[in-house]
């Protein structure tokens, strides 16, 4: 006589890891924007480029590759604008295990370029603090006062797991960008970012590069390089959360 319910139990005990995939901005919050020439119907013209379209397709990116092992979300699928808290409450909703912010980077001289990782934490560097400043312009100052306090104890807890997942994926994107389309590493550093701090659990701030620079953009608006930092970003996460225990999926 045959039994078949250890393999029953085996497809029922899989791995369930719930990741929400967070892109930078949206609706009235653009973003970054920068300005490009292009030419239609042989009149040359500017059109605008912002942060809030490029980390939308990154994310979506992303997402399609993850969903493939994990159950994967987006805090927004369409260009609309989502508050902080409102990114946090979806956190919590979803019983995300991992939260991944995409943005693009912009500074007011167009010679810097480079990728940047951040994870949430304390630090003493004034030029981090300018990007903090640009990503958690939205929040109200009432509410940072509050925040603050939150921040101070989710560092305690999510520190080290949130360093380790920011060298996954910085590695990985090491490996599938930084050589490939000639960009700069500008490392794996610590910030304060309210939308880390509000979701409660581990996550990383992706600065996937300067939409300031002129050359730099056009590798960021390319297929190819959403391309590669989505499969970059994703199988950093994958490698990171294979060194986690087993999540069991409950029968009932």
């Amino acid at each position: 006589m045959k039994f078949f319910l250890p393999l029953i139990l085996i497809s029922f005990c899989a791995q369930a890891f719930v990741v929400l995939i967070d892109p930078g901005h949206g609706g009235e919050e653009l973003g970054a924007l920068t300005r490009v020439w292009v030419k239609k119907n042989g009149v040359k013209q500017t059109v605008n480029v912002y942060e809030k379209d490029l980390a939308l397709r990154l994310a979506k990116s992303v997402k399609s590759k993850l969903e493939k092992k994990h159950t994967t979300y987006l805090t927004r699928s369409i260009d609309r604008t989502v508050t902080l808290n409102e990114r946090a409450n979806m956190a919590e909703t979803v019983k995300a295990d991992l939260f991944i912010s995409i943005h693009l980077n912009s500074a007011t001289e167009n010679q810097y370029s480079g990728f940047e990782t951040y994870y949430l934490d304390n630090h003493a560097d004034k030029a981090i603090e300018k990007v903090e400043n640009v990503e958690n312009k939205y929040l109200l100052g009432a509410e940072k006062v509050v925040n603050q306090i939150l921040i101070d104890l989710v560092i305690q807890k999510t520190v080290p797991s949130s360093k380790k997942l920011a060298n996954f994926v910085h590695g990985e994107v090491l490996k599938k960008v930084e050589k490939k389309f000639r960009m700069k590493d500008r490392g794996i550093k610590p910030g304060l970012f309210y939308v880390l701090a509000l979701s409660k659990r581990p996550g990383v701030l992706i600065e996937a590069g300067f939409m300031s620079n002129p050359k730099e953009l056009k590798k960021l608006q390319s297929k190819k390089f959403i391309e590669n930092y989505a499969q970059a970003i994703a199988t950093g996460i994958d490698k990171y959360l294979e060194t986690l225990p087993p999540k069991d999926i409950p029968l009932f």
